[in-house]
């Protein structure tokens, strides 16, 4: 018989648990660590404005601004994989994506944007929204933080995409345009007007007397020292000085301009030719042209040729940025022969292009071309082109060969990144070899101070260097002077007048006194511009990095700026040139005329 009220639940039996079916919960994500990625993107500021910010007698702050920055970028992504806190699937989700994005940005930037561009503009952006974005969204705790940094890392590096690299300013600020619109060069090939002038008969009659006695024959005049001597300029300029006599569009390159009365010779980039172009000097007008299937580019210069044409005895010389050497006809244009050093010298071009001007002595052609052995110093007869002989040197300079006067006896003074090279300009026997060797580029011209002394720029932000060179009955020697590690300039000439010199520290232009390369004053930021030394009346006649004149007046007690107008527009290292009271100007994307006030 069953019990109404008994109850079949055994109260003995334990309570099983109502949970017993539940997943344990995912582990909390924690708020990420971000004091590194602020002190790093901090670094990515500082080291990016190094140059600005310290004076420094050695290369470093500029090395700090190329690098840096993507360094610092790098060392985010170390943050993130070991320091970050994030889980190990975020950290390994945000490194591949950001990895792809960098790799596929790198394959299809524009090509202006490899090197330099892809270091200072597409990694720094790609890997800098990285950590900033990281930092703004560290106190949230879901895999949600991640899909944002990386999201906002991949715009950062796609933003390059849409950019063209036009080379870099003396500061190492990176010239920079939209993709997709035409440049300079675009432009000027473009245009239908770009034809040679049909009207040459007004300069037949004057081409013959001009071309054998030319006023300003090659690079920085005929001695290579960028001294105009039979002009003195007047102090006040009005307005009028300012509006150009001629200004046209010029393709891209570094050469200045040789003067022989009504004509201008001077090299460019136009497309997939290099040329050699003669201008009409009293309008601009285009005479003639040469083109050489020949395209030079460098990320940092941009494209173009980077020597200045000789014109030496009624023939006209030139030196490419690939490495070709031609006489032309300056008549014409006409090719009487050509050689290529590439061959000759068994070498290919250096990192920023043939750059070296071609120097003319007794007939011969001195080239500069860095190869091996015996292939330094090119020298090839006037006439015929052929090699007549050649001698060492080092194999990377971008300076030019230069005929100086040592001890009543001519000498090719070349200097390069190793040695100071003196050798006979008729057999090429070498005389002297002064050791000064530099890790980075040799751009400036060896220039005498006074009969036996040489100045030499010791190399990329590392100063100036004075020598002094003996010839005893045939022993050629050299000893330092003094060396002057604070005056700093890159690839900016300088001027020697009446014991002093002119010229730029870095971006500033500077004075100091040839006796003991003690600077005298330091004032006027005009980029990494020339100077022109208009000796008659003590001025120097500057061409900023910015394209404008400035007249200064050459006196050690302190600068004094007297007069300034703007000249052309965009970057502008190339040389000026004062005949008379016509300046020329051009640089990579312009050239023009202005009249200069005189004293008559």
């Amino acid at each position: 018989m069953t019990d109404s009220n008994h109850t079949e639940t055994d109260t003995n039996s334990p309570e099983e648990p109502a949970s017993s079916e539940t997943v344990p919960a995912t582990k909390e994500l924690k708020p990420l660590r971000i004091w590194p990625p602020i002190l790093l993107l901090i670094g990515m500021v500082l080291t990016r404005l190094a140059p600005r910010l310290v004076e420094s007698d050695t290369a470093l702050p500029i090395m700090l601004s190329v690098f840096g920055p993507l360094v610092c970028g790098g060392l985010i992504l170390v943050w993130w994989v070991l320091a970050s806190r994030a889980t190990w699937k975020e950290k390994l989700m945000g490194l591949f994506v950001v990895l792809l994005a960098g790799g596929a940005t790198l394959a299809l930037i524009d090509p202006t944007m490899q090197g330099p561009g892809a270091m200072l503009i597409t990694g720094p952006m790609g890997l800098g929204l990285f950590g900033i974005v990281a930092v703004l969204v560290s106190r949230m705790k879901s895999v949600k933080r991640t899909l944002i940094i990386v999201t906002c890392s991949v715009l950062g590096f796609a933003f390059s995409l849409l950019l063209r690299a036009e080379g870099m300013w003396g500061d190492y600020d990176m010239g920079l345009a939209w993709r997709w619109t035409p440049t300079v060069e675009d432009k000027l090939l473009a245009r239908e007007d770009v034809t040679p002038d049909a009207d040459q008969t007004v300069l037949t009659a004057a081409m013959e007397s001009a071309l054998a006695k030319p006023e300003w024959p090659g690079f920085r005049g005929a001695l290579r020292d960028g001294i105009l001597t039979g002009v003195s300029l007047e102090d006040d300029w009005n307005p009028e000085v300012g509006k150009p006599l001629w200004k046209i569009s010029i393709g891209p390159g570094w050469s200045s301009f040789v003067v022989a009365g009504p004509l201008l010779f001077t090299q460019e980039q136009r497309g997939e030719e290099e040329l050699i172009v003669c201008y009409n000097a009293e309008t601009g007008a285009e005479l003639w042209k040469r083109e050489i299937k020949a395209r030079f580019f460098d990320p940092l210069g941009g494209p173009g040729p980077r020597a200045t044409p000789v014109l030496v005895d009624g023939a006209l010389y030139v030196q490419g940025a690939s490495g070709h050497v031609l006489r032309l006809d300056p008549q014409t244009g006409k090719i009487v022969w050509q050689q290529d050093i590439r061959k000759v010298a068994d070498r290919e071009p250096p990192m920023w292009g043939f750059s070296s001007s071609p120097l003319v002595v007794d007939g011969m052609v001195f080239i500069y071309a860095g190869g091996k052995e015996q292939k330094g110093l090119l020298a090839f007869d006037a006439e015929s082109g052929d090699l007549k002989w050649s001698a060492p040197a080092g194999d990377h300079s971008y300076s030019s060969p230069a005929l100086l006067t040592i001890e009543n006896q001519p000498v090719i003074a070349m200097l390069t990144n190793k040695e100071l090279t003196l050798l006979d300009p008729a057999d090429g026997t070498v005389l002297l070899k002064y050791d000064c060797p530099s890790e980075g580029q040799r751009t400036l011209q060896p220039q005498l101070a006074g009969e036996n002394e040489i100045m030499i720029a010791t190399g990329m932000g590392k100063g100036i260097q004075k020598i002094r060179v003996t010839n005893n009955d045939g022993k050629w020697t050299a000893e330092e002077v003094w060396i002057a590690p604070r005056l700093k300039p890159d690839f900016n000439d300088f001027v020697i007048y009446d014991g002093h010199a002119y010229g730029f520290d870095g971006t500033i232009f500077t004075c100091f006194d040839l006796n003991d390369g003690k600077r005298k004053w330091k004032g006027g930021r005009y980029g990494k511009g020339q100077v022109l030394l208009v000796k008659d009346s003590g001025h120097l006649l500057v061409i900023s990095e910015q394209g404008e004149v400035v007249l200064l007046k050459a006196d050690p007690s302190g600068h004094q700026e007297l007069a300034t107008f703007s000249a052309l527009e965009g970057k502008t290292w190339n040389h000026p040139v004062l005949i008379g009271d016509r300046l020329y100007v051009r640089n990579s994307e312009q050239a023009a005329a202005y009249r200069l006030p005189v004293v008559k």
